[in-house]
């Protein structure tokens, strides 16, 4: 298997560390984001400690400035990035006629102009070494809505909008772009939901159980393959048949 670069944005929260642990299995040279330098110090030797050796570099997404040095940086330390995993996201929830103007713009922000700040300087790259494998982690909550999550939602489906008009126009580039929709995941985030409503949300999920982080992980790593050259504009619902569509 061929090692490659890949940037994974907020691979330090659950679902990403998850990611970047799948793609170094895979034999990836993997670097990632962080805007807190102790605490991504700290998770870094924690990698280090269980056998992973991730670049971290500092860079704020939901700037293009930021995501421009940031991808310079990598580039410059580990070589052109091939795989880029477009997983930041934040949430400030709030029912939309009391949400207020930062709630709305910085998630906006964060979840997807991110898309456009962090894959616009690579994608050039690719395009001239014709391969590449661009992810948005999006979310079950981007296709069935959630309450008090307007602009949670109104982010993440548009991840999957800019996903299939990008693998329209560099599939004959050799580079795939695709989606994953993940449910709810037992990461820190879920588990800090009240217990009464994490049980109401076990219950709608037909598998019984909230999934795991590496589960969406290996969606990644599956999609990232060399063997998935022929996937591209997909979304890959992993929710554990929470939310079904055709």
């Amino acid at each position: 298997m061929t090692s490659r670069v890949a940037l994974v944005t907020g691979g330090t929260g659950g679902i990403g560390t998850a990611i970047v642990k799948e793609l170094a299995r895979h034999g990836h040279r993997v670097a990632t984001n962080y805007r807190n330098e102790a605490k991504a110090k700290a998770w870094q030797e924690q990698m280090r400690a269980e056998g992973f050796d991730v670049l971290i570099v500092h860079g704020d997404v939901s700037s293009a400035e930021d995501a421009a040095h940031m991808v310079k940086e990598v580039e410059a330390k580990l070589g052109p990035i091939e795989i880029l995993v477009n997983n930041a996201g934040i949430t400030r929830d709030g029912t939309f006629h009391r949400m207020k103007e930062d709630q709305w713009r910085d998630v906006i922000n964060t979840n997807l102009n991110s898309c456009f700040n962090v894959t616009r300087p690579v994608i050039e790259g690719m395009r001239e070494r014709k391969w590449g494998r661009i992810i948005q982690i999006s979310s079950i909550n981007g296709l069935k809505g959630q309450y008090g999550q307007a602009n949670y939602a109104a982010a993440k489906a548009g991840m999957h909008g800019f996903t299939i008009s990008l693998a329209r126009e560099n599939a004959r580039n050799g580079i795939t772009v695709n989606t994953i929709s993940p449910g709810y995941i037992a990461t820190d985030m879920v588990m800090a939901v009240p217990e009464e409503v994490r049980g109401k949300i076990v219950a709608d999920i037909p598998t019984g159980r909230l999934g795991t982080p590496e589960e969406i992980a290996f969606g990644v790593g599956f999609l990232a393959d060399e063997r998935a050259g022929w996937i591209t504009g997909s979304n890959l619902d992993i929710n554990g048949g929470h939310h079904m569509g055709w």
